[in-house]
């Protein structure tokens, strides 16, 4: 329990201090702390982000530090994104989904490593292009489960040209918006009880961790912060990668055996219905 403690503690500190990843730490902490299996691990988490998203999108809100053109571009095709992620997530064995984690982990961890782009002088894209990426974060929180924060701050700012105020206020609209209909429609779909007191608990602490880093994150450097924290997830996801790949190959050795089996029974029901006849 202490474990899970510390773990969504460091959920809500490094959404506070950094302002996108912290969600990204949910499921390692479902599925390594607490002991869920993958697949109810991505639904809790799902819950877990929309949570911690929603109330820290709060004081954006009363500020008006969120842009609305930027939620209809960017939030509504990420959730045709998201319905088709859960779609495909529930036909993914669970193994092969924690192996896209692993990768998705390792790209944040690049993304986090270089510094964030400026927004003076950049020229807002086609609405199309906006669209699209909205639609690919849509995808991946269906999938996986994560909010895709590090993806949604730099495309506000690269492709909107927002400030970096209002890019954290939206993507955590966004990362909301995304997160509540993933939810629903993993639970639509599951069959197996989730665990309310462990969603409660780490969406708890992961919200006071996320209040303790906002008022620190003003003592700390932006970049060094974000760099270790790349460190941190490199390993981490090295991790899981190493752990995760055995069982997702196993199940697509299974999965083509299985098929050969299905085929070759199929062949021979034929010939032995040929013989009859004749």
């Amino acid at each position: 329990m202490t474990l899970t403690i510390l773990g969504a503690l460091l959920i809500g500190l490094s959404l506070g201090l950094l302002g996108s990843g912290g969600s990204i730490l949910t499921v390692p902490v479902l599925v390594y702390l607490v002991g869920e299996s993958g697949k109810l691990a991505i639904v809790e988490s799902l819950a877990i982000v929309g949570l911690i998203a929603l109330i820290g999108a709060a004081p954006y809100l009363r500020k008006r530090c969120i842009d609305g053109r930027a939620v209809l571009l960017f939030g509504v095709p990420g959730l045709l994104g998201t319905s088709l992620g859960t779609l495909l997530s529930h036909r993914m064995p669970a193994a092969l989904q924690l192996l896209i984690f692993a990768v998705v982990m390792l790209i944040a961890a690049v993304r986090m490593f270089n510094p964030m782009p400026e927004q003076t002088d950049l020229r807002p894209r086609a609405w199309w292009q906006v669209a699209l990426a909205g639609l690919g974060v849509g995808v991946l929180t269906g999938v996986v489960g994560v909010g895709g924060g590090f993806l949604i701050l730099p495309a506000l700012v690269l492709l909107l040209g927002l400030s970096m105020a209002r890019s954290v206020g939206t993507s955590l609209v966004i990362i909301a918006m995304n997160s509540a209909l993933g939810f629903g429609l993993h639970v639509i779909g599951q069959s197996t009880p989730l665990h309310w007191s462990v969603i409660g608990l780490i969406a708890g602490i992961g919200i006071l961790g996320s209040l303790i880093g906002s008022q620190l994150s003003s003592l700390c450097s932006p970049l060094v912060l974000r760099r270790s924290f790349a460190g941190f997830l490199v390993l981490l996801g090295g991790y899981i990668l190493v752990t995760s790949l055995p069982h997702a190959l196993q199940g697509t050795a299974r999965s083509t055996a299985s098929a050969q089996t299905t085929g070759a029974a199929t062949v021979l029901l034929r010939m032995s219905t040929t013989v009859n006849h004749l």
